[in-house]
């Protein structure tokens, strides 16, 4: 592929402190893609490492002619390098994945090509049937409860919610790139933004390996953005299934309290019971405002 030609895919590889493997990684990637025929560009974006990361890749730049290096120069977070590098992406089909040798890189070509053939599905995503990471023993049932939240408000099952790994299409993502926040949690908002719009999301299980180097992932900090992405991402596409449900209970307990005070102290109502009634009341005011608003938006 020349300069001048256009990939149709394009991967975005965030680099931060992957200086023992991240050239590994790029012959990993680099040799899945030639042998499958499509024309891409690997997007490798240094997110103002500490190490060599920066210097690894520039001293191999001429062995990859398909791999573009975006510099940052402050750090950004993993979530500022894909928007931006999906930003910038010339492919049709956008490709997120790490730099860390956890994802199955070499089969980025399959996923690109379930894009490719069924034009019903917008995003793939490798679904992890392993979980390697660090905080095993905290992590796995915290992701459960974050899981199981997000299929309950986005009313679908999701195999993997935060999975690294996945293939969609720019022209479909682009109206939701600007919602995505610095941080890991990037990968559930893209997620949630295509599901909430009835774009399909295939899921292509997927062996994951434990990742090179340190992990930049803390478990408190990170599963406590988790989760506050999810309730805000649905808030933001549909804001009825997280504040009506609270409302209505509001509403019936009022009602239900109201009527035993009634039978209990002849029509007295006490002050905890009209509390608890307004408040659903007026929690369901704000729910079908916040809908409205929401209705009024031309992305949705």
């Amino acid at each position: 592929m020349t300069p001048a030609e256009t990939p149709y895919v394009t991967i975005v590889l965030p680099c931060y402190n992957e200086q023992d493997h991240v050239i590994d990684e790029v012959e990993r990637i680099c040799a899945a893609m030639d042998a499958s025929g499509y024309s891409y560009e690997l997007l490798a974006v240094d997110d103002c490492s500490t190490d060599e990361t920066l210097a690894r890749l520039q001293e191999a730049a001429p062995r990859f002619p398909h791999m573009r290096i975006r510099a940052f120069h402050r750090n950004g977070g993993s979530g500022t390098v894909r928007r931006i590098g999906s930003q910038e992406a010339r492919g049709e089909i956008v490709v997120w994945t790490d730099a860390d040798m956890s994802y199955p890189n070499e089969r980025i070509p399959e996923l690109v090509q379930i894009l490719e053939k069924d034009q019903t599905i917008d995003q793939v995503v490798g679904a992890r049937t392993t979980e390697e990471g660090s905080h095993k023993v905290l992590r796995v049932p915290a992701k459960w409860f974050i899981r199981k939240v997000a299929e309950r408000l986005a009313g679908q099952k999701i195999p993997d919610l935060n999975s690294g790994l996945r293939a969609f299409r720019k022209s479909v993502a682009k109206p939701y790139l600007r919602l995505l926040p610095p941080g890991f949690s990037c990968v559930t908002t893209i997620t949630l933004a295509f599901m909430s719009n009835q774009h399909d999301v295939y899921y292509l299980p997927i062996e994951y390996s434990k990742r090179a180097g340190k992990s930049k992932f803390n478990f408190v900090s990170d599963a406590y953005r988790y989760i506050l992405q999810v309730l805000r991402m649905v808030m933001y596409f549909n804001p009825l299934k997280v504040l009506m449900p609270p409302a209505l209970w509001l509403v019936g307990i009022g009602f239900v309290k109201g009527l035993y005070d009634v039978i209990r102290y002849g029509f007295y109502l006490t002050s905890n019971a009209i509390v608890i009634f307004i408040s659903g009341m007026l929690i369901g005011a704000v729910a079908l405002l916040a809908d409205l608003i929401v209705r009024s938006r031309g992305d949705v």
